[in-house]
């Protein structure tokens, strides 16, 4: 018996080596991501994987499905995608192109952001040049409305209105794109699990004050400027501050701390696109 428990012991030791901590946070740095195939790839579209479907670590991002980028070369285009269970969000950075959405056509240019609900079959083509988008995912709970909108929503980031939003300083300036469906103050009031996709424009020395939030997860792409992301907790247990320049990627679970600081450069601004989703808790589980 002796030697059965000393078995059994040493089995437990070992498993226990193997079991490591989740992470509070996934950091990705953008440019160096290799595409990879997906549902939507072709010969003339890839799909970089971010965070969710197709990253190598998912046992933490529990809420977001995918959060990716597209690439569509000249006169190129995606296979046409449809999840009856997941919610989209794309944003165009770079081009433009023509959005499949259903049986209708839209041209999509740089800047435009549109919400894609369940069910409804689109496609990025382009003609005379490439487009590069995000594309955002987020499951939907079983009893999730996935009711439509009347027509696609879309709207272009230069029609939203920069603001402070209550509890940040004056020094970092909102545009609120996309809302939940009862959103009053968002350019489009649309999400199911989205509660909020925004930019912040940071002046210099500016910060959104680090905090965290205990229903949502969070993710942070830096579209220019360098500065300090917050991530976490640093050795002082309060913040983790993380060097930041165009291109970094951040993910946020449920209750990380979280926050930017603008690098103190005279004319140095910075420009953050975050979204928010509510964690599933254990809907998903």
């Amino acid at each position: 018996m002796r030697s059965v428990a000393v078995v059994l012991m040493a089995a437990a030791c070992v498993c226990g080596a193997e079991r490591t901590v989740d992470p509070t946070f996934l950091h990705r740095y953008v440019p160096d991501i290799a595409a990879r195939p997906s549902d939507v790839t072709t010969d003339t579209c890839r799909y970089k994987p971010i965070f969710g479907e197709g990253d190598a670590v998912r046992s933490i991002v529990r809420g977001v499905a995918r959060y990716g980028e597209i690439e569509v070369d000249a006169n190129g285009s995606c296979k046409p995608v449809s999840y009856e269970a997941e919610e989209q969000i794309y944003f165009v950075e770079e081009g433009a192109g023509t959005l499949a959405y259903g049986e209708e056509k839209h041209p999509i240019r740089k800047d435009d952001f549109l919400y894609l609900p369940a069910g409804i079959s689109h496609a990025v083509s382009t003609s005379g040049g490439k487009c590069r988008f995000l594309v955002m995912g987020f499951r939907l709970p079983p009893n999730a409305d996935r009711t439509p909108p009347p027509k696609l929503q879309i709207a272009n980031l230069s029609e939203v209105k920069k603001e402070v939003v209550g509890g940040h300083p004056p020094s970092t300036l909102f545009q609120l794109m996309i809302g939940d469906m009862k959103s009053t103050r968002d350019r489009i009031a649309a999400g199911r699990v989205v509660t909020s996709l925004f930019v912040m424009s940071f002046a210099p020395g500016g910060t959104n004050f680090p905090h965290h939030h205990d229903s949502e997860e969070e993710i942070y792409l830096v579209l220019d400027g360098e500065g300090d992301i917050v991530a976490g907790g640093g050795m002082d247990g309060i913040e983790g501050r993380h060097p930041a320049r165009a291109g970094d990627a951040y993910f946020f679970r449920l209750n990380c701390t979280v926050g930017f600081y603008n690098q103190n450069k005279p004319g140095a601004s910075a420009h953050i696109l975050a979204v928010r989703s509510l964690y599933p808790r254990r809907r998903f589980q």
